[in-house]
């Protein structure tokens, strides 16, 4: 049985909060999407969030120019980010939650019980030709939800598990891992494509990439602090020599 490759998308946003605590222009988003795909990524990730803790505007176009790879942009369903997406047009946009007292996006969308919120957004990306992903918890409704709405993508949350794991909590792992192989198999019977993200470390990677349905992982904040120590196209060939592993293994 051979399995296709699991596409890795980098997310870039805390080179920028590295950038934000001092202010001006270093260390460059850009040039580290440039460095990201030199090592192997097939795709840019960033979350331009309202409160622009990180990525800004102006990085948008500078990110676009620096490589040509397919870029996916993170952002809540608010009428301030569908008016950027529409301008910038990316490749795709993940529409996440977003709270301002939070650390890092915590948990998935409710895209059930926001259905009629989300659904004009869903319209108006995919009515420009973007690609249109949610960013849900492995959970049956939402993955009905999303079919619902027309959203072609679903990206499964991975943080629990991840968390679960760095706990050492067995059990829950499995459990969580459990939970992201059923939510992946039930959309993709339904036609959607599952891709899979959030708190990825090269521990935790390769029982989430060995899922069939998965096609594409987007990690960030974990390469770029392994980055720190090792540099970043050392550890995004890491990764993605892992991903790989975890797809031949699965496939034997």
């Amino acid at each position: 049985m051979s399995l296709p490759p699991v596409r890795l998308g980098v997310n870039i946003d805390h080179v920028a909060t590295i950038r934000n605590a001092r202010g001006g222009d270093h260390p460059d988003p850009a040039r580290a999407a440039k460095l990201a795909v030199e090592a192997g990524a097939d795709g840019v990730t960033f979350h331009l969030r309202e409160d622009r803790r990180h990525i800004r505007d102006e990085d948008l176009n500078k990110i676009a120019g620096a490589v040509s790879v397919p870029l996916n942009l993170e952002m809540a369903a608010a009428e301030e980010m569908l008016a950027i997406a529409l301008r910038h047009r990316p490749h795709a946009v993940c529409l996440v939650p977003e709270r301002r007292e939070e650390r890092t996006t915590e948990g998935g969308l409710d895209a059930a019980g926001k259905h009629n919120e989300i659904a004009w957004f869903v319209n108006e990306l995919k009515g420009a030709g973007i690609r249109v992903s949610l960013f849900i918890e492995p959970d049956e409704r939402q993955i009905e939800a999303a079919l619902s709405l027309g959203a072609p993508v679903v990206e499964l949350h991975t943080g629990a598990y991840c968390e679960a794991f760095h706990a050492g909590d067995m059990e829950r792992t499995r459990e969580r891992l459990v939970a992201i192989a059923k939510a992946a198999q039930a959309g993709a019977a339904k036609g959607l494509e599952i891709h899979a993200g959030h708190g990825l470390t090269y521990d935790t990677v390769k029982p989430v990439a060995a899922i069939p349905q998965i096609r594409e992982l987007n990690i960030g904040h974990f390469l770029i602090g392994e980055a720190i120590f090792l540099g970043l196209k050392p550890a995004v060939q890491t990764m993605r020599a892992l991903i790989r592993e975890a797809r031949e293994e699965a496939a034997a």
